[in-house]
């Protein structure tokens, strides 16, 4: 008789600590968002106010004890604590519970990590946020990181380095980040070519799952990868498109989140860096969504980093809003899945790239045409014509570079 397999779906069982300075509302739908992400189930939440965290299980035994009351004869029950722990309070509410797998916030975000993770620059990126998350918790931990058969934080390397000792861990630790800085180097040799090249760069930056992969399959008629989910795209994606003749990369990163894990910051820094050069940002919110959180904290995650770069807010997802008048003044509306307003933002790029440019007519003799070879990277051509001694171009040049053109211009 064939055997057939059946997999197990995870149940996950929210613990929502409610602090003065929390707005838990977001906080718990975000945390519900990360579970399905993570490919488990949401079976509930206990809501927990908080005064004085408690040091050794943060919420206070009593409220723990019912906890255990209402989960006893469920099967799969992984409880997540919808803030972070530390390693004793992990076991101690582990205790508590009957011994059920307890995770905290950061290594459900670090697991979905895991799981988008496709390019090998991703993979080291977040194998060495997981190193940096396991480290500090080895020590008095053995018995119970051998009981964690599977699910959410064991995948990527958690399976197989949890075992290994302090000393392998920062070894290979010390290997990521030597590999992690070559790429770094590199990335930053492409960046630096683009920019000699005079080639235009727009980042799409914000909140996770407001819609900027679909967004950059609609404006460079790509097929990146796109779903409904926390964290769909994970590693950085680059394509190019023209707007009236004028080229320009566009680059999809990973999203932001509130309260994003710091070690997840550390690991990804290099990879946002070379978006964050860009001459142009804009910043994705979901329009229908908690767009003001969103706003928030993706710039108080791009200050954090140094970003100066002039931005557009970009209101995703419109089609779903009716009455406009609340949101942030400026913002251009679009529906990326709808084919909404996008002629308008390309408008809005262009006329921001063309603040600073100048629309020249040129003159190139045909013997210097070798001399103009070298200078057209740095023009967008309008339209030419063919003269009796010489080309005539009527082109766009950045006003920076009008200099390199002044023996051409008519």
């Amino acid at each position: 008789m064939e055997q057939i397999n059946v997999k197990l779906t995870e149940k996950v069982y929210i613990i929502q600590p409610i602090l003065e300075s929390m707005n838990y509302r977001v906080e718990h739908d975000e945390a519900v968002s990360l579970i399905e992400s993570a490919d488990a189930v949401y079976i509930g939440t206990t809501y927990q106010k908080i005064k004085t965290i408690v040091p050794a299980t943060f919420i206070g035994s009593g409220k723990l004890s019912e906890i255990r009351e209402k989960l006893d004869g469920l099967q799969d029950i992984t409880v997540l604590f919808n803030g972070e722990l530390t390693p004793s309070q992990t076991l101690n509410i582990s205790s508590a519970l009957g011994d059920l797998k307890v995770i905290d916030r950061t290594t459900l975000i670090l697991d979905i990590f895991a799981k988008r993770a496709q390019s090998n620059e991703g993979k080291l990126q977040v194998e060495l946020a997981q190193l940096k998350y396991i480290y500090p918790r080895l020590k008095g931990k053995g018995a119970a990181l051998s009981k964690l058969g599977g699910g959410i934080g064991t995948r990527g390397p958690g399976e197989t380095q949890l075992e290994t000792d302090r000393r392998h861990i920062r070894l290979r630790m010390d290997y990521l980040e030597e590999k992690l800085r070559a790429l770094s180097v590199r990335r930053k040799l492409i960046t630096d070519r683009r920019e000699k090249n005079s080639v235009k760069t727009i980042s799409l930056i914000g909140y996770t799952n407001t819609g900027k992969s679909t967004l950059l399959n609609k404006l460079t008629n790509a097929e990146v990868y796109a779903a409904d989910r926390l964290f769909a795209t994970l590693d950085p994606t680059s394509r190019r498109f023209e707007i009236d003749g004028s080229e320009f990369i566009l680059t999809d990163t990973v999203g932001f989140l509130q309260s994003l894990p710091h070690d997840l910051i550390e690991a990804f820094r290099s990879t946002l860096e070379s978006a964050l050069r860009c001459d142009l940002a804009l910043i994705v919110c979901d329009a229908s969504g908690e767009y003001e959180m969103q706003l928030k904290t993706t710039l108080d995650t791009l200050s954090d980093m140094g970003f100066e770069k002039p931005y557009l807010v970009v209101m995703n997802k419109c089609e779903k809003v009716s009455d406009r008048t609340a949101y942030p003044k400026d913002c251009i509306f679009v529906s990326a899945k709808e084919d909404i307003g996008l002629d308008l933002l390309k408008k809005k790029i262009l006329n921001y790239f063309r603040q600073s440019t100048l629309q020249i007519r040129l003159k190139i003799p045909y013997e210097q045409m070798a001399a103009y070879g070298k200078l057209k990277k740095y023009v967008v051509e309008k339209s030419f014509k063919y003269g009796n001694d010489a080309l005539y171009v009527n082109a766009v040049v950045e006003s920076s570079l009008i200099e390199y053109f002044k023996n051409f211009i008519v």
